[in-house]
């Protein structure tokens, strides 16, 4: 059980070539479209919760942060999607991949913040130097504030990257458990697989929670630098 307890967080190749990138590509194809002027059910909820979402983290920017929203929604659909693909049986999910979560933040925590110091740069640089400050201190605060600004993209894709692995290694070892205990007594088995049935229903917050936290933190790093 040992040996297997990672291999679902390898990525996956066929004849040697890898298919992670068409993995990324395939959830976008589950959101489902309409030609019609009047949507079904599906496409309604579909579309009632992108607006709410949508005006949910919005609602604090300006008119130049909302030019973000396109953006911040899609985010928001990809990683949640993904979640959800990554908890079935035999699938890969590459938001277990530390890399690609890094591909993911550096890039919009680096134009929001670029954005920042382009628009107001006088407020940007005032966060580095609270206000107050006692002349002896400023050096290892500007130190410090400097050290937290590198490290915001880092803390995203790592809170994600390790919320997302620790549920599915959770997930795999009671699994493994169930398995191990049906055939040396039943009741046992029957409470622990209970027990994963919660789990996964707790994986699946997690999966949404996870990818609106990510958005969220995207969000309020663009509101503070524009």
């Amino acid at each position: 059980m040992n040996e297997n307890l990672f291999a679902s967080f390898i990525a996956p190749t066929i004849l040697g070539l890898p298919v992670a990138v068409l993995i990324i590509l395939f959830p976008p194809l589950l959101i489902p479209t309409s030609k019609y002027l009047i949507n079904n059910r599906l496409i309604t909820t579909q579309q009632w919760l992108i607006k709410l979402t949508s005006k949910q983290m919005m609602a604090m920017h300006n008119t130049k942060g909302r030019t973000w929203s396109l953006m911040l929604v899609s985010l928001i659909i990809f990683i949640a999607t993904t979640n959800l693909l990554g908890l079935l049986p035999h699938s890969f999910t590459p938001t277990t991949q530390l890399s690609m979560n890094l591909a993911m933040a550096i890039p919009l925590w680096a134009g929001a913040v670029i954005m920042g110091f382009r628009s107001k740069i006088k407020n940007a640089l005032a966060h580095f130097l609270p206000q107050g400050t006692p002349t002896p201190l400023i050096p290892m605060l500007v130190i410090i504030e400097t050290i937290s600004l590198l490290i915001q993209p880092m803390a995203l894709a790592v809170r994600l990257t390790a919320n997302i692995t620790a549920g599915h290694l959770l997930m795999h070892l009671i699994g493994s458990a169930t398995l191990a205990m049906s055939t040396i007594n039943l009741p046992s088995t029957l409470i622990i697989f209970t027990i994963l049935i919660l789990l996964t229903i707790l994986e699946i917050a997690v999966a949404l929670i996870q990818a609106y936290v990510f958005t969220l933190l995207v969000s309020l790093y663009l509101h503070d630098n524009t």
